[in-house]
């Protein structure tokens, strides 16, 4: 199943954005050894290394891939990020199941 994995990467600090990327990145490996092809952001940094895209260029990305999945799983602790809050109202308005996961 195409799974999109919503979930904060942002954070007042550093440590906290790396727990952020830590958190995502294992969660998705999980689902990728249980048969499923997740989207993961978390991965998205990498893109920065080669060339500087913009935070709208990040959602418009995102959102591409998320129209396209057959879920979406909310980590913990997200609810109040700007852009899980925007992908959360986008999978209702295309009637994409939400899940919100424990870890």
């Amino acid at each position: 199943m195409r799974i999109y994995v919503a979930g904060s990467y942002a954070a007042d600090n550093v440590i906290r954005v790396l727990d952020n990327i830590r958190r995502g990145v294992a969660y998705c490996a999980k689902l990728v050894k249980e048969g499923h092809a997740p989207f993961c952001p978390w991965l998205d940094w990498q893109f920065q290394m080669f060339e500087r895209l913009t935070v709208e260029d990040y959602y418009q990305y995102s959102m591409a891939w998320l129209e396209v999945c057959e879920e979406v799983h909310v980590l913990p602790g997200s609810v109040n990020s700007k852009g899980t809050l925007m992908e959360i109202d986008k999978a209702k308005e295309l009637g994409i199941p939400v899940q919100f996961v424990e870890l």
